[in-house]
């Protein structure tokens, strides 16, 4: 068994031999080519979108959905849904291990993440994140009732929020504590009869003989050096993202106890799929 992350430092490293750059390259220039004809195609769409509907997007969320399935195809990753993604108005939550669960997550289901304001200025990702409607949010207690506001908002445009509660990436191995901030903007008068939360468990196996973590994605691992390992890599896992029974938010009596619940229903679940792998 791998040793267990404790969140100070990163401890894998990736060695890359001849065969692993070409496989980066041709992997890569795939990959590139499927984002930069996916955004295109999605930036043409939203241009009629943006004026008929607004914040509504009923189609581009399936161009999306269409680039993460291809990407997965194209580096190697299988993937494998377990459970029905909801129907219900509302959120989702899951447990956060790497990069590849914005991939993971988007092939299956029409979703819109929520992830911290820095995420915006980064280079290449920030411009797709904007582009594909992530919802950014700013780690200032002064802030707390606009970013409320937003996400009521978009809630009720019926755009499926999706959080990741435990505030960081791991090693794929654990479930963190939930913060519970976030879960208060649920429990707004306008929203609690009839918003739903749906938990997911992510969980990654990878070959025989590698490394258990190597799909996390934590501590000070860079994004460029963590890609260029996952393009790098001869074989592939699989991702298994695995969707819970949706809870009606109008049945807890607080914050906590809604994330109490959501953390507990991601946890057994990752542990169910990490000892099934």
């Amino acid at each position: 068994m791998s040793p267990r992350w404790d969140g100070s430092e990163a401890l894998l490293e990736h060695s890359i031999g001849p065969m692993g750059w070409l496989r980066i390259l041709v992997r890569g220039v795939a990959l590139a080519l499927l984002v930069t004809v996916g955004l295109i195609v999605l930036m043409l769409i939203r241009l009629v979108e943006r004026p008929l509907y607004g914040q509504g997007r009923p189609v581009s969320p399936y161009i999306t959905q269409a680039v993460c399935r291809t990407a997965f195809w194209i580096i190697g990753l299988r993937r494998r849904r377990i459970g029905t993604a909801m129907q219900h108005p509302g959120a989702v939550v899951a447990n956060h291990a790497s990069w590849l669960d914005i991939f993971s997550l988007n092939a299956s289901q029409r979703i819109y993440f929520v992830a911290k304001s820095e995420v915006a200025g980064w280079p290449g990702i920030g411009w797709l994140a904007r582009a594909t409607g992530t919802v950014f949010i700013e780690r200032n207690p002064k802030r707390a009732r606009e970013q409320t506001e937003l996400f009521q908002q978009r809630l009720l445009h019926n755009h499926r929020l999706l959080f990741f509660p435990e505030g960081t990436s791991t090693d794929g191995q654990q479930v963190l504590p939930f913060k519970t901030t976030l879960f208060q903007a649920f429990m707004a008068p306008q929203l609690r009869d009839v918003i739903w939360i749906q938990p997911v468990s992510v969980t990654y196996s990878t070959p025989n003989g590698s490394d258990d973590r190597f799909y996390g994605w934590w501590g000070d691992m860079s994004f460029g050096s963590h890609l260029l390992a996952t393009l790098a890599a001869k074989e592939h896992g699989r991702v298994i993202t695995r969707y819970h029974p949706p809870l009606k938010v109008i049945d807890f009596s607080d914050r906590k106890a809604l994330a109490v619940t959501c953390e507990r229903i991601v946890r057994e679940g990752h542990q169910i799929d990490l000892l099934g792998r």
